[in-house]
């Protein structure tokens, strides 16, 4: 199992935060193009909660497509909310989504904790490529969310 921690601050209200995040339309923005996302639910106009399955196709690693079903599990607008992955291309991802009012602005903070594919090959694949993946994911993240509300 390993854990990615990424705490960002950006000039954005709670409120706003919650909206932008909240709404899965919103991934494939903050989603780099090597990932090809694609959201494949209809989920146009809806509201998160509890029990929201959201499916979408993406390309994380090699260029090989997966079907990525995710269920949030948890909602506590807007402080935070939970989504974890039912199937797709990881064994193991939960991903905890917490903001929090600082001034101006919030910060955010995202909190991973994910088991790379293939049981008995995962040690090296984790180290060389999926470690760096998810990373990169969460750099270009950062970076956009810079561009999109500011620091």
């Amino acid at each position: 199992m390993q854990t990615l921690k990424r705490t960002q601050v950006i000039n954005i209200s709670i409120s706003d935060a919650w909206d932008f995040f909240s709404n899965p339309e919103n991934l494939k923005i903050i989603t780099p193009g090597f990932m090809k996302f694609e959201m494949t639910s209809d989920t146009k106009n809806i509201r998160m909660y509890p029990g929201m399955i959201i499916t979408y196709k993406v390309s994380p690693f090699m260029k090989i497509p997966f079907n990525w079903v995710t269920e949030i599990t948890q909602v506590n607008e807007p402080f935070y909310f939970v989504d974890n992955q039912k199937s797709g291309p990881f064994k193991y991802w939960h991903h905890q989504h917490f903001f929090k009012q600082l001034g101006d602005g919030i910060e955010m903070t995202d909190l991973v904790n994910y088991a790379a594919p293939f049981e008995n090959l995962s040690q090296p694949i984790e180290k060389t490529i999926i470690r760096k993946r998810v990373e990169m994911i969460f750099d270009f993240r950062h970076k956009k969310l810079e561009e999109l509300f500011g620091k």
